[in-house]
């Protein structure tokens, strides 16, 4: 298996925009499913892993841990 592209909490650029205009999603679960929430209005949408990475163009910002 190949190594992953995103995380949780990336930004990630979609093939097709939202239809409120945005094209940012962030990732906010990982799993056999992924949920993306829209970043322009907040819209959430749950897509099987498979189709979710057909679907993605890119990531445009990676999330950064930090550490205490």
């Amino acid at each position: 298996m190949a190594d992953q592209l995103y995380s949780l909490n990336d930004i990630v650029q979609m093939k097709k925009s939202h239809p409120c205009g945005e094209n940012r999603w962030k990732i906010i679960r990982l799993g056999a499913d992924i949920r993306i929430k829209c970043e322009g209005c907040g819209h959430s949408v749950l897509i099987p892993r498979r189709r979710f990475e057909s679907k993605m163009k890119k990531v445009l910002e990676k999330h950064e841990e930090q550490e205490d």
